[in-house]
C-alpha cells in the first residue's frame, strides 16, 4: 500500500484494496489506520470520491451494513445498485449476511 501522511489519502488507498463482492466499514477503516475513534472522518474522506472510479466508495458501509453514504452517489439508488452488481444482497438499506461479505483491513492488509 502506497504511504501518504494525509489521513483523507490513506482512506482512499485503503478502500482501494476492498475486494469485488466485499465491503468494510468507516470503524473498520479507522482502525486499521491506527485511529480507532475517526470512523466519521473516514466517512468524509469517501465523500465525493464516487466520481474516482479507483476509489469504490460503494463499499464502505456503517458498523452494521446500512447504506449510510448513499446519498453521495449521483441517482438513488446508485450505491445499492453497484452493491447489488457485485453479488451483495440489500434489504432496506441494509446488507444481508454482512458479516460473511465484510471485508476486514487489519486482517487483510499489512
Amino acid at each position: 500500500m502506497e504511504k501518504s501522511d494525509n489521513f483523507f489519502e490513506k482512506v482512499h488507498e485503503v478502500a482501494k484494496n476492498i475486494p469485488y463482492g466485499r465491503v468494510t466499514s468507516y470503524g473498520a477503516i479507522a482502525k486499521y489506520l491506527s485511529a480507532p475513534r475517526s470512523a466519521r472522518m473516514v466517512g468524509w474522506a469517501m465523500n465525493n470520491t464516487n466520481q474516482n472510479p479507483d476509489i469504490p466508495a460503494h463499499r464502505v458501509v456503517n458498523r452494521v451494513g446500512l447504506l449510510t453514504g448513499k446519498h453521495h452517489f449521483d441517482g438513488t439508488n446508485l450505491m445499492q445498485q453497484l452493491l447489488e452488481s457485485e453479488g451483495i444482497l440489500i434489504k432496506e438499506l441494509q446488507i444481508q449476511d454482512f458479516k460473511n461479505v465484510f471485508w476486514d483491513p487489519t486482517l487483510e492488509l499489512k
